[in-house]
């Protein structure tokens, strides 16, 4: 089914509306568009927690955008998917940073837009990245936040077949067998933790894109870079929320967006501060490329930060003040 130009008007396509809607907002400091691009009571969900209203979306941007004036971001990837005739969900990746310095981080936004207007939004930070850059200290920050927890449809339960409807609604089966590679690597590797099937799944000239502006390279590399992760909640499980496929020359061909969630008690390798034993709940966002039926890269974004807010508060932290959510 052909979307309907409402969808995305007075844009060409989804692609063009996602990135000249962002450049108005972020680049040329529109922020009084939020009111025309969200509904008042549009859904955001971050790593902080999820907030209900415009307001508050519109409050946030104003405070990134006022701390750091001298980032300029760009479109790294547009992943979007119809839903339906009149709306689409779309996986922004976004690259900003400083314009003549290597100082720069990711950021990918999953929208939900529905003849035109947001209504529910997922989004993930790097923030590791610009504190390693800065030399913060990353408990200091940590505490400074706090995690206000999730409500809506990322409190529910997991969608039972994602391929046919994510969090987001009913999605067409598109490039099912790619579809189906993620999603068997993400249960076999990721939860299952056979790593030796990342040579499966991946070409062995494999790239990996991951929070504090790493890269990562070959499948050994990619095995250790999991286990990194895990090692801290040894008994955790990857969720499938939703997915998104979008085949376009401009960003390198066929490629899957991922949203994840992540969720285990923090009871094995202290890399967070003390162990608590208290379960985390954690938004994620991957972006896989596939060429010839294998994965060649993936880039995959949390908020490191506000894992450590939220591991902090089950702590008993007490944090400085209420976090920005957006």
């Amino acid at each position: 089914m052909p979307l309907d130009p409402v969808a995305y008007q007075p844009y060409k396509d989804p692609d063009d509306f996602i990135r000249e809607v962002t450049d108005l907002i972020w680049v040329d400091r529109s922020i009084s568009y939020i009111r025309e691009n969200y509904e008042p009571d549009s859904i955001v969900h971050g790593a902080y927690g999820t907030s209900t209203t415009r307001d508050e979306v519109i409050e946030g941007t104003l405070m990134r955008i006022s701390a750091t004036p001298d980032r300029t971001g760009q479109a790294e990837d547009v992943i979007w998917e119809a839903r339906g005739d009149d709306a689409f969900l779309s996986s922004h990746l976004v690259l900003s940073g400083h314009l003549l310095t290597s100082q720069h981080s990711r950021t990918i936004a999953n929208c939900l837009y529905r003849r035109g207007r947001m209504v529910e939004e997922w989004v993930v930070r790097d923030s590791l990245a610009s504190a390693l850059e800065n030399g913060d200290d990353l408990e200091e920050l940590a505490r400074a936040q706090a995690f206000r927890g999730y409500t809506g449809s990322w409190s529910e339960p997991a969608p039972t077949d994602p391929i046919a409807a994510g969090d987001s609604g009913p999605r067409n089966d598109d490039y099912r067998s790619e579809v189906e590679t993620v999603l068997e690597m993400i249960q076999t590797v990721w939860n299952d933790r056979d790593l030796q099937k990342v040579e499966r799944f991946f070409h062995r000239d494999l790239v990996l894109q991951t929070v504090g502006n790493r890269v990562v390279i070959r499948p050994e590399g990619y095995r250790r870079a999991l286990l990194r992760l895990l090692e801290s909640f040894p008994g955790g499980h990857f969720e499938i929320r939703d997915i998104q496929t979008n085949y376009d020359v401009r960003y390198a061909g066929l490629r899957v967006a991922v949203t994840w969630k992540f969720v285990g008690d923090y009871n094995g390798v202290p890399n967070y501060g003390p162990l608590t034993g208290k379960p985390v709940d954690l938004l994620g966002i991957s972006q896989f490329t596939l060429h010839q039926g294998a994965i060649v890269k993936e880039v995959r974004i949390w908020d490191d930060i506000a894992l450590r807010a939220q591991i902090a508060g089950s702590r008993g932290d007490e944090p400085v003040g209420p976090s920005n959510i957006y």
